[in-house]
């Protein structure tokens, strides 16, 4: 059993092709690809950490191609999420709908894990970054205590910055990161990486 993150699927977002330079047609061909490429690489009883933003556009369209996921998904919500409680009261409702695809856990704000022998946060957000130049959602972001942290929300922006990592689909050629290489680079220390 492994454990593997991942964020910012964006599943029926058509302007993510474009943004971020995807390489598929249209929403139908982007889900099956990202689809076939989790699945590839992670196997039904491993763990994966989503770090937001699964699914958007008509989401009774989008948000099921979660079910077609292979592993125990565990999620913090995201910005883009319609059960992030950053949306308010309504978020509540959707709730039930996050778990009917396949997420066993769905958290809000900030998760705490070991990678290797060091504890990190998971959050959808980083302490600083945005992919829009400046930073958004502020009141959402964790606070730098030092530690690190992964997260997503920057898609291309980086794929390490400091004690940053993120996980983006969009930094590690459209799949989830393995448990291993994320605590490589924790033991090589603070660092800016490129995306893949």
């Amino acid at each position: 059993m492994a454990t593997w993150f991942t964020a910012d699927l964006h599943f029926g977002h058509r302007n993510i092709i474009e943004y971020c330079n995807r390489p598929f047609s249209d929403v139908d061909d982007m889900t099956t690809g990202l689809v076939d490429r989790w699945n590839e690489r992670v196997a039904a009883d491993d763990d994966v950490w989503v770090l937001g933003d699964v699914a958007m556009g008509r989401i009774a369209e989008s948000l099921p191609a979660v079910a077609r996921l292979h592993g125990h998904k565990h999620l913090v919500a995201g910005n883009h999420d319609r059960c992030w409680f950053g949306h308010g009261e309504r978020s509540a409702d959707w709730i039930d709908r996050y778990r009917e695809v396949g997420f066993e856990t769905i958290v809000q704000g900030t998760a705490r894990t070991a990678i290797g022998s060091t504890e990190v946060t998971l959050c959808h957000f980083p302490y600083e970054g945005d992919s829009h130049g400046m930073d958004r959602f502020v009141q959402h972001r964790p606070v730098d205590d030092g530690g690190w942290l992964v997260h997503g929300h920057v898609h291309d922006s980086f794929a390490q910055r400091g004690r940053q990592i993120n996980v983006g689909i969009d930094a590690h050629d459209l799949a989830p990161v393995t448990e291993a290489l994320l605590a490589e680079w924790i033991a090589a220390g603070p660092a800016d990486r490129d995306p893949d």
